[in-house]
């Protein structure tokens, strides 16, 4: 694990939670919901970011996408 304040270490992390809070949490009311809603939401997110979000840095591929033409993938 990286020393705090390292942010060349955890800049994939850093970047994929500001578009998850900018894109999930921020725009919603969360005050009535529960935290197996909270986590099903969260879950749909990350299952949409890894599976449709195109990465123009990954060819234009969604990051599951780009992990098959590499034969990465079980």
């Amino acid at each position: 694990m990286s020393r705090k304040g390292c942010s060349p270490h955890n800049a994939a992390c850093e970047g994929f939670f500001g578009r998850l809070k900018t894109e999930l949490f921020y725009p919603r009311d969360w005050k009535t919901t529960t935290i197996e809603e909270i986590i099903q939401v969260v879950d749909s997110y990350i299952r949409s970011y890894n599976q449709k979000r195109i990465k123009i840095s990954l060819g234009s591929l969604s990051p599951i996408e780009y992990r098959e033409s590499l034969g990465l993938t079980a």
